[in-house]
Parts: C-alpha cells; sequence; structure tokens
C-alpha cells in the first residue's frame, strides 16, 4: 500500500464528505450551516487542490480542474457569507444563505466528480 495514495485519496474523500456537511441542512437557515464547516471545507479542498499538482495523466487534469472548480465555489460562498455580515450589514438573510449554500452545492458536484473519477481510475487499474 502506497502512503501517498492513501493520503490523497483521503482528503479528496474528506473534502467531499465536510462539503456535504455544510451543504445539509435547508437551504436558506444559517441555523443549519455553520461558518466554521464552510472554513474547514475551504481548507480540506485547498489541500486536496495541492495534492492533486502532481499528477501527470489525463485523469489527472481533470481531477485538478474538477478540485478548482470546487475551491472557486466555496471561496465564493466565503465571499458572500463575509460581504453580507461584514461590508453590507444585510446580515444572513433568506437570500443571501441560499447564495451561500448554492454555491457550496456546486463545489460538492465538483467534489462527487472528483471521487468518481479516483474510484473509476482505482477499478481501472485493478485490471
Amino acid at each position: 500500500m502506497h502512503l501517498e495514495k492513501v493520503v490523497f485519496g483521503f482528503f479528496i474523500l474528506l473534502a467531499l464528505t465536510v462539503n456535504f456537511g455544510f451543504f445539509l441542512g435547508e437551504i436558506d437557515n444559517p441555523d443549519h450551516h455553520n461558518i466554521y464547516e464552510l472554513y474547514a471545507a475551504i481548507v480540506v479542498s485547498l489541500i486536496a487542490t495541492v495534492l492533486k499538482f502532481g499528477e501527470r495523466t489525463q485523469i489527472g487534469a481533470v481531477l485538478l480542474a474538477a478540485s478548482l472548480v470546487a475551491d472557486l465555489q466555496l471561496i465564493a460562498a466565503a465571499v458572500v457569507w463575509a460581504v453580507a455580515v461584514h461590508v453590507t450589514e444585510v446580515g444572513l438573510t433568506p437570500m443571501v444563505m441560499a447564495s451561500i449554500v448554492s454555491l457550496s452545492g456546486g463545489a460538492l458536484l465538483a467534489n462527487l466528480v472528483s471521487a468518481a473519477l479516483l474510484t473509476a481510475e482505482t477499478v481501472s487499474l485493478q485490471r
């Protein structure tokens, strides 16, 4: 068993599950979505992205692209949250919270693509 492949798979799956944890709940209810969970999703997603830079295959390129999409979506969600609370002082209205959760949903979809590609690559290597 290769330790680097274990770490690689670990962070891909952790990015997916932490993002899912933030996404789960009523879309417009701020009580169902924790800011620290969003930041954890961003940090884990960025780590997963850095780990994908070493891949030199076509699947590796798609994995990196999916990870960059997830990073962009999660960072945009954090920016929307910060602007709503600290810049415009609008607060976490249902509309703002729905936008934040929708952006994290896009990241969740990108993380699902990464997990599916990793699974497909793993299955093809076994044959």
